[in-house]
């Protein structure tokens, strides 16, 4: 087995095991581009461990001049286990320390766990920071279902009758729905970074503590929190300050609970809860970052439109520093 660097006629090979290895899933990473941009550029080179003729496994590595960076780690499916991820690692940490960079840095998508624990096996730690990013070739992102460079379009739903609302059983075992007394400041930022950060809730992170524990806690205001197997699975937020209309501020369901009907479960309760307040009109607002199903969703348990609005994505907003990630 050799390991050496980056031939010009490796790049099929090279380009079928990325592929192979998922990391081409986003379309915008043209892997001919990455290669050449790399090599072209005199801060980096591509590892590659090749076994008689064959290409193993690869490590695109390289330094900005303050520390080291380790992209396209790739090891061929049929060989796994044989200790070839760590060999690479290995080569490209020793390349970068040979060079004079006192750390090396990598970046995992959030979704791709297994990964996570291979990188703390070989000694890697969770930073605590936050990385952002912004495209400079002008190509926007699809975020919800617009992309990236649109407005947010704020759909407003009112129901003015008390509906009827069948029965409705989570799919799931021992369950339970809570209502909290004087929440939390720091459990309230926990459900509502747990349940809206897909879907790029922003609003309450620009509330100071004081600012935000006058809402959650004031009497007029309810918070029911849904558990599943001890686990908050979900929360919805009720608002009664302006009545007679009252609001439903804040509805959803944490990420992993997804799928399993919790969602037409807790928007029965929410409902039954707030028409036993008997008040004249019942709102929600959705919007076009938020789940593709949310609207649909409301509107099949009875709400209807009254207005629309675009207002600009988070993202938009020249002052909002907020981590959005």
């Amino acid at each position: 087995m050799k390991l050496r660097n980056y031939q010009n006629d490796d790049e099929t090979a090279v380009v079928s095991l990325w592929r192979r290895c998922g990391l081409l899933q986003n379309p915008l990473n043209d892997p001919r581009k990455d290669i050449a941009f790399c090599l072209a550029g005199g801060h980096g080179e591509i590892l590659v461990l090749e076994d008689d003729g064959m290409v193993l496994a690869t490590a695109m590595v390289g330094q900005d001049g303050h520390r080291g960076w380790i992209y396209y780690v790739a090891v061929e499916p049929d060989r796994r286990g044989q200790d070839l991820g760590r060999r690479i690692v290995a080569a490209a940490q020793a390349r970068l320390k040979a060079a004079g960079v006192p750390k090396l840095h990598l970046m995992v998508r959030g979704s791709n766990t297994r990964v996570v624990g291979f990188y703390q096996r070989l000694g890697y730690m969770v930073e605590p920071v936050t990385t952002m990013s912004r495209r400079l070739d002008g190509v926007p992102l699809p975020l919800g279902h617009q992309m990236d460079d649109e407005k947010v379009v704020v759909t407003y739903l009112e129901m003015t009758e008390r509906p009827s609302l069948r029965r409705l059983v989570p799919k799931v075992p021992r369950h339970a729905l809570l209502r909290t007394y004087d929440m939390t400041v720091a459990f309230y930022r926990y459900l509502y970074d747990a349940v809206g950060q897909p879907w790029y809730w922003t609003d309450r992170k620009k509330l100071s503590d004081p600012e935000l524990a006058a809402i959650i806690q004031a009497e007029a205001v309810e918070i029911y929190v849904l558990y599943v197997g001890g686990v908050p699975a979900g929360f919805y937020e009720l608002d009664a300050r302006n009545m007679p209309d009252m609001e439903l501020a804040y509805f959803g369901i944490v990420p992993e609970f997804i799928g399993h009907g919790l969602g037409s479960y807790l928007l029965s309760q929410a409902l039954e809860t707030m028409w036993h307040h008997d008040p004249e009109r019942v709102l929600v607002n959705t919007c076009t970052l938020d789940h593709p199903k949310a609207l649909p969703m409301y509107q099949r348990f009875g709400f209807r439109p009254y207005d629309r609005r675009e207002i600009p994505a988070p993202w938009q907003t020249a002052d909002n520093v907020l981590d959005f990630a």
